[in-house]
């Protein structure tokens, strides 16, 4: 099974609302969890487009990993 890093403050917030019931840190807890699928999601993209087994894959991935961080179809190659 694979592992995820994340920040120490995220694993102290996570800490507090599950072991102590802290509720105040929620809305935080929840954009920072966002915020990391986002990356996790963009990198899985990212490699996909350099090593899927496929030209087409590839090239689905490359398209869609330029898509989410919003580069212009200009300035693609």
């Amino acid at each position: 099974m694979k592992s995820v890093n994340i920040s120490v403050v995220l694993f102290f917030y996570l800490y507090d609302y599950f072991i102590y019931g802290d509720v105040s840190m929620h809305d935080e807890i929840t954009a920072r969890l966002k915020e990391k699928m986002n990356r996790m999601q963009l990198r899985k993209l990212y490699s996909d487009s350099k090593t899927a087994e496929t030209k087409a894959e590839r090239e689905a991935a490359r398209k869609e990993y330029l898509d989410r961080v919003g580069v212009p179809e200009d300035f693609r190659y």
